[in-house]
């Protein structure tokens, strides 16, 4: 890992062409001290991009920044509307999800869901790290939504905005309740998780997974656990994410690895070694899916980038741009998340052909629906018979 201060920084980005942009971020201040984010993956708090005023901490002279106490997690209770929200994304298995928390505590630098907390106010940065949200009625709310008069089944997938088993799902129980419920329902479920907490529920999800209800993805972009420290500062350590590989999977319950996000230039080299671990932990399906920097993740991620690994700065970049038309991000279906162009090509066929060497998605597993009985409660019409 690389660390270089802010004057080091200046004269890296005026000697090599580094962004404008990072140059006048160093020079403006807007970083947090390392000391109140200790722990916390983004060195920025920008404005939400909806907001009409910019705000930023300065030194008024009198050391007063020194004052200020670290970051502390904070949650706030969101009494939701609704659960299930539904997309019609051509490039996406599932048309329906749930989130039962809003922002991450695993504070992944690269993480696309970085955008929405724009949507409260809040900041992409640390503030998406550090300001969560609770949905304490989140399991009621699913009850009561799949009990519905011509609800179609298919299934509903979890995990794919923030994480359900991050850091607060130890006390809060949300995930679980959720999970009580769709068992109740025999309704089909996908998990994807970085947090080997997923295996306190492992009761509930082995009886689904012997129905067919039930599947689990664990992401694991890197087995370097210093990068992965850095990078995603509060998600289980790689290690602990394949031992939960490995309990999921002789728990009876299909288990598959996403490598997710694959970041060319800095973990696109362990492609064939994250495989290999995947299946000798016993996953049986393997996923990636390209770094994306929608809206406010590229200058927190280019931020970082330069922070802790700033000689691969403009190697990561120029290759990205190279599969993005020579943006950082391209949301075009169908190539978001794969990317274009001849690494991007060349990345394919790595994964692919590891995946055959290592005896991976052979075949997909398949979740039932026909097992499903609607809930009978609130809100539900009785029958006159």
């Amino acid at each position: 890992m690389h660390e270089i201060n802010t004057a080091d920084r200046i004269a890296f980005s005026q000697r090599d062409g580094i962004d404008m942009a990072q140059h006048v971020v160093a020079q403006s201040g807007l970083r947090i001290g390392f000391e109140r984010r200790r722990g916390r993956a983004a060195g920025l708090n920008p404005t939400g991009r909806f907001e009409p005023f910019a705000r930023s901490a300065f030194d008024d002279g009198w050391s007063s920044l020194d004052e200020l106490p670290s970051l502390k997690t904070e949650v706030q209770t969101e009494m939701a509307r609704s659960v299930i929200t539904r997309n019609s994304s051509p490039d996406i298995s599932f048309d329906r999800s749930v989130n039962p928390y809003r922002g991450c505590e695993h504070g992944c630098i690269y993480c696309f869901a970085r955008p929405t907390h724009s949507y409260v106010g809040l900041s992409p940065g640390l503030d998406f790290e550090t300001k969560l949200f609770a949905k304490p009625n989140a399991a009621e709310l699913l009850e009561e939504e799949i009990a519905k008069t011509g609800y179609e089944v298919r299934p509903i997938a979890i995990g794919t905005n923030t994480d359900p088993y991050q850091p607060i799902e130890r006390e809060r129980r949300i995930m679980r309740q959720m999970l009580e419920v769709l068992e109740a329902a025999n309704h089909p479920v996908g998990i994807v998780t970085k947090s080997a907490l997923v295996l306190r529920d492992l009761d509930i999800l082995s009886r689904m997974a012997a129905k067919g209800l039930a599947k689990v993805a664990v992401s694991i972009t890197t087995l370097d656990r210093r990068l992965a420290r850095t990078m995603e500062p509060r998600a289980a350590t790689p290690t602990k994410r394949l031992e939960a590989v490995r309990e999921l999977t002789k728990a009876g319950i299909p288990t598959m690895v996403m490598t997710a996000p694959i970041i060319p230039g800095l973990t696109d080299s362990e492609i064939e070694r994250l495989l290999e671990a995947a299946s000798e932990a016993g996953a049986r399906e393997v996923g990636y899916v390209l770094l994306r920097l929608p809206l406010e993740v590229a200058p927190l991620f280019k931020d970082w980038l330069l922070q802790h690994y700033p000689d691969r700065y403009r190697h990561v970049l120029s290759l990205l741009r190279s599969m993005r038309g020579g943006k950082d991000y391209d949301p075009e279906w169908g190539k978001r998340m794969t990317g274009g162009g001849p690494y991007a090509t060349q990345i394919k066929h790595r994964f692919e052909m590891a995946a055959r060497r290592f005896h991976l998605n052979l075949e997909r597993t398949q979740l039932r629906t026909d097992l499903f009985k609607a809930p009978k409660g609130a809100g539900v019409q009785l029958s006159l018979l």
